[in-house]
Protein backbone atom coordinates (compact mmCIF):
# COMPACT_ATOMS: atom_id res chain seq x y z
CA UNK A 1 0.00 0.00 0.00
CA UNK A 2 2.83 2.74 0.54
CA UNK A 3 3.81 2.12 -3.27
CA UNK A 4 0.51 3.06 -4.44
CA UNK A 5 0.61 5.99 -1.80
CA UNK A 6 3.57 6.82 -2.83
CA UNK A 7 2.89 6.68 -6.48
CA UNK A 8 -0.58 8.97 -6.13
CA UNK A 9 1.38 11.80 -3.95
CA UNK A 10 3.98 11.86 -7.38
CA UNK A 11 0.98 11.64 -10.02
CA UNK A 12 -0.96 14.30 -8.04
CA UNK A 13 2.23 17.33 -7.79
CA UNK A 14 1.41 20.15 -9.66
CA UNK A 15 5.18 19.90 -12.10
CA UNK A 16 3.65 16.53 -13.00
CA UNK A 17 0.34 18.07 -13.94
CA UNK A 18 2.13 21.14 -15.38
CA UNK A 19 4.51 18.85 -17.69
CA UNK A 20 1.41 16.68 -18.59
CA UNK A 21 -0.76 19.94 -19.57
CA UNK A 22 2.58 21.16 -21.55
CA UNK A 23 3.11 17.62 -23.25
CA UNK A 24 -0.81 17.60 -24.95
CA UNK A 25 -0.46 21.53 -25.72
CA UNK A 26 3.32 20.69 -27.37
CA UNK A 27 2.45 17.95 -29.51
CA UNK A 28 -1.25 20.25 -30.75
CA UNK A 29 1.41 23.34 -31.30
CA UNK A 30 3.65 20.63 -33.31
CA UNK A 31 0.66 19.84 -36.06
CA UNK A 32 0.42 23.25 -36.08
CA UNK A 33 3.94 23.83 -36.79
CA UNK A 34 3.90 21.09 -39.43
CA UNK A 35 1.28 22.14 -41.24
CA UNK A 36 2.70 25.36 -41.91
CA UNK A 37 6.13 23.43 -42.87
CA UNK A 38 4.35 20.58 -45.59
CA UNK A 39 1.53 23.07 -46.36
CA UNK A 40 2.78 26.52 -47.16
CA UNK A 41 6.38 26.69 -46.58
CA UNK A 42 7.65 23.56 -48.55
CA UNK A 43 4.92 24.28 -51.69
CA UNK A 44 6.71 27.92 -52.05
CA UNK A 45 10.33 26.40 -51.72
CA UNK A 46 9.08 23.61 -54.23
CA UNK A 47 7.82 26.76 -56.41
CA UNK A 48 11.05 27.95 -56.41
CA UNK A 49 12.83 24.55 -56.89
CA UNK A 50 12.04 23.77 -60.36
CA UNK A 51 8.52 23.08 -59.40
CA UNK A 52 8.78 19.54 -57.44
CA UNK A 53 8.30 18.90 -53.98
CA UNK A 54 11.55 20.00 -52.06
CA UNK A 55 11.96 16.80 -50.39
CA UNK A 56 12.24 15.11 -54.10
CA UNK A 57 15.23 16.36 -54.86
CA UNK A 58 18.32 14.55 -54.93
CA UNK A 59 21.88 14.35 -56.98
CA UNK A 60 22.06 10.69 -59.10
CA UNK A 61 25.79 9.10 -59.18
CA UNK A 62 24.05 6.87 -61.68
CA UNK A 63 24.24 6.31 -65.64
CA UNK A 64 22.64 9.47 -65.95
CA UNK A 65 19.53 7.89 -68.53
CA UNK A 66 18.66 5.81 -66.14
CA UNK A 67 17.83 8.93 -63.59
CA UNK A 68 15.14 7.75 -61.71
CA UNK A 69 11.93 10.46 -61.17
CA UNK A 70 11.82 10.53 -57.67
CA UNK A 71 13.51 9.57 -54.37
CA UNK A 72 11.50 6.19 -54.02
CA UNK A 73 12.44 5.08 -57.06
CA UNK A 74 16.16 5.82 -56.85
CA UNK A 75 16.04 4.24 -53.20
CA UNK A 76 14.84 0.55 -55.36
CA UNK A 77 17.32 1.11 -57.89
CA UNK A 78 20.06 0.55 -55.35
CA UNK A 79 22.41 2.78 -56.91
CA UNK A 80 24.65 5.68 -55.30
CA UNK A 81 22.75 9.04 -54.81
CA UNK A 82 22.51 11.69 -52.62
CA UNK A 83 19.08 12.90 -51.25
CA UNK A 84 19.38 16.47 -50.69
CA UNK A 85 15.70 17.95 -50.30
CA UNK A 86 14.67 15.20 -47.73
CA UNK A 87 18.04 16.41 -45.44
CA UNK A 88 17.25 20.50 -46.24
CA UNK A 89 13.66 20.01 -45.78
CA UNK A 90 14.35 18.49 -42.26
CA UNK A 91 16.57 21.23 -41.93
CA UNK A 92 14.08 23.78 -42.30
CA UNK A 93 11.47 22.06 -40.55
CA UNK A 94 13.92 22.50 -37.16
CA UNK A 95 14.70 25.75 -37.56
CA UNK A 96 10.99 27.06 -38.01
CA UNK A 97 10.19 24.70 -34.81
CA UNK A 98 12.99 26.90 -33.55
CA UNK A 99 12.00 30.15 -34.15
CA UNK A 100 8.33 29.16 -33.20
CA UNK A 101 9.98 28.23 -29.76
CA UNK A 102 11.91 30.49 -29.30
CA UNK A 103 8.87 33.49 -30.42
CA UNK A 104 6.47 31.77 -27.71
CA UNK A 105 8.54 31.28 -25.08
CA UNK A 106 9.98 35.08 -25.50
CA UNK A 107 6.06 36.14 -25.50
CA UNK A 108 5.52 34.31 -22.35
CA UNK A 109 8.49 36.10 -20.92
CA UNK A 110 7.38 39.47 -21.66
CA UNK A 111 4.04 38.46 -20.26
CA UNK A 112 5.98 37.45 -17.31
CA UNK A 113 7.71 40.99 -16.77
CA UNK A 114 4.70 43.06 -17.36
CA UNK A 115 3.10 41.07 -15.01
CA UNK A 116 5.94 41.60 -12.61
CA UNK A 117 6.04 45.38 -13.18
CA UNK A 118 2.37 45.33 -12.22
CA UNK A 119 2.71 43.50 -9.05
CA UNK A 120 5.85 45.90 -8.31
CA UNK A 121 3.84 49.35 -8.85
CA UNK A 122 1.18 48.00 -6.48
CA UNK A 123 1.10 48.81 -2.97
CA UNK A 124 2.31 46.74 -0.28
CA UNK A 125 -0.93 44.86 1.78
CA UNK A 126 -1.58 47.40 4.73
CA UNK A 127 -0.24 45.57 7.82
CA UNK A 128 -3.44 43.96 9.83
CA UNK A 129 -4.35 45.52 12.99
CA UNK A 130 -3.18 42.75 15.12
CA UNK A 131 0.04 43.13 14.21
CA UNK A 132 -0.06 47.07 14.20
CA UNK A 133 -1.08 46.64 18.04
CA UNK A 134 1.65 43.96 18.98
CA UNK A 135 4.22 46.46 17.25
CA UNK A 136 3.07 49.36 19.49
CA UNK A 137 3.26 47.57 22.49
CA UNK A 138 6.56 46.17 21.63
CA UNK A 139 8.10 49.65 21.23
CA UNK A 140 6.24 51.08 24.24
CA UNK A 141 7.80 48.52 26.65
CA UNK A 142 11.41 48.95 24.79
CA UNK A 143 10.84 52.67 25.68
CA UNK A 144 10.62 51.64 29.51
Amino acid sequence: MGLLQEFKKFALKGNVIDMAVGIVIGASFTKIVNSLVADIITPLIGAVSSGKSFAEQFIWFGNPEEKPVSVAKAKESGEAFLAWGSFTQATIDFLIVALAMFLVIKLMNRAQELFDRKKAEEPPPATPEDIQLLREIRDALARR
